[in-house]
């Protein structure tokens, strides 16, 4: 049986989707991929505090890059036994990764707007000199 103790350290699917604005389908699809595991209550789901953790870390991790295989293998590196470590020696690493990539990024979609906002002037003007 439940204590109020229990019950307050964990959600149901609908709180987790309500709290991070996910769908009802992206925690049931997260479940499937194995990076959740809920209990059963009935046919309910319900979340651990643990879940919810790895809840957020997923939606961080997508946020800023990460393919749900490479989540998914940083994750479960918490799971080990010992592993705190090789964790966060994993985790650095990829995240410096990460970062470099998104520099690049950012380098490269800048570049753009530079060139598009030249582009988009010129034609500005051509227009206005044809309409004026």
């Amino acid at each position: 049986m439940d204590t109020a103790a229990d019950r307050k350290q964990t959600y149901a699917i609908g709180d987790l989707s309500r709290e991070f604005d996910v769908t009802l389908r992206a925690l049931r699809f997260y479940e499937d991929k194995g990076l959740l595991n809920p209990r059963r209550r009935g046919r309910s789901r319900v979340y651990s505090r643990r879940d919810r953790a790895r809840l957020k870390l997923i939606l961080m991790g997508k946020r800023v890059g990460f393919s749900l295989r490479e989540i998914r293998e940083m994750l479960d590196l918490y799971d080990l036994k010992g592993g705190e470590v090789t964790q966060l020696r994993f985790a650095a690493e990829r995240f410096r990764t990460q970062i470099e990539c998104l520099e690049a990024q950012r380098t490269d979609i800048d570049a753009a707007i530079r060139d598009l906002t030249r582009t988009y002037e010129v034609v500005a003007g051509m227009l206005k000199e044809r309409e004026g």
